[in-house]
């Protein structure tokens, strides 16, 4: 019993073991993943653009390697189109030799001469037959530098295909580079105007003093209507009252000798009674 127990907790362990080991991994591979992402992130954007020219900039060695090989290649290509050409020329010459000794033997002549020296038939077909052997090897390897020829040509041609993409690539990078530089400009430009629009603390205060300043402009000249107003108000009550006092001394002067005077007396007598 107490065997099985052991053995049970050392499973266990194992088992606990590894599924910790497995969630510690993959939790590790989770963090390095997200540092890697965090410090890529923290990188400037002008930076990375800056990066981006100089991986573009180190095409360039590359480029230049494979337009050896193919400027190389181009010679070499060259000089075994003239060899073709030589080899199709003597060719040319040595098969019409051949078909002329061959003409000369079917006309059934005993004796033969060329260049002023004198031949045999047998002679002649025993020349015939060298050169005709001569012409099979060198037509031989003709045909094999020819294929060798067209060979080095496609390759030739895949290599040109090959640096004209590398090339075009290099110039689309190189345009991207640039589209992502104007982009990059115009955001710096748009963070640039919502800073100044946010930090204008320096405008509230100079649109207050000129609102203040203002403000004292309009009380002076106010002040100045006030002070105007005013005196020309002492001028009228010093009229006004004049007219009183002039009407007070003839309604008076009227009502003694007429209903003035009555009602003034009425008021008396109501009065007293």
């Amino acid at each position: 019993m107490i065997k099985k127990l052991l053995i049970g907790g050392v499973l266990a362990s194992a088992l606990g073991g590894l599924v910790i080991g497995s969630g510690l991994w993959s939790y590790a591979r989770t963090a390095g993943g997200w540092l890697q992402q965090t410090a890529e992130d923290s990188v400037p954007l002008e930076w990375e653009i800056k990066r981006a020219r100089q991986l573009i900039a180190d095409l360039a060695p590359e480029i230049n390697s494979n337009a050896k090989r193919i400027a190389t290649e181009r010679i070499n290509v060259a000089k075994l189109e003239r060899q073709v050409g030589e080899t199709e020329d003597k060719l040319a010459a040595a098969q019409a030799d051949i078909m002329r000794l061959k003409t000369d033997l079917a006309g059934g002549d005993n004796v033969f001469v060329y260049s002023g020296k004198t031949y045999t038939s047998h002679q002649v077909k025993d020349d015939l037959s060298r050169r005709f052997e001569l012409y099979k090897t060198r037509k031989e390897m003709a045909d094999n530098l020819n294929k060798m020829l067209s060979a080095r040509q496609e390759t030739l041609s895949a290599a040109n295909e090959r640096m004209e993409a590398m090339l075009s690539a290099k110039r689309q990078l190189e345009v991207e580079v640039e589209n992502l530089q104007a982009r990059l400009a115009a955001v710096r430009v748009a963070q640039t105007s919502s800073e100044l629009a946010l930090d204008d603390s320096a405008l509230s205060r100079t649109r207050e003093l000129l609102d203040r300043i203002s403000a004292r402009i309009d009380v002076e000249k106010e002040m100045t209507q006030v002070d105007t107003d005013y005196f020309g108000g002492i001028e009228l009550d010093e009229q006004g009252e004049t007219e009183l006092l002039d009407e007070i001394t003839h309604f008076f002067d009227g009502d003694q000798t007429g209903d003035g005077a009555t009602a003034l007396t009425g008021i008396q007598l109501g009065d007293d009674e």
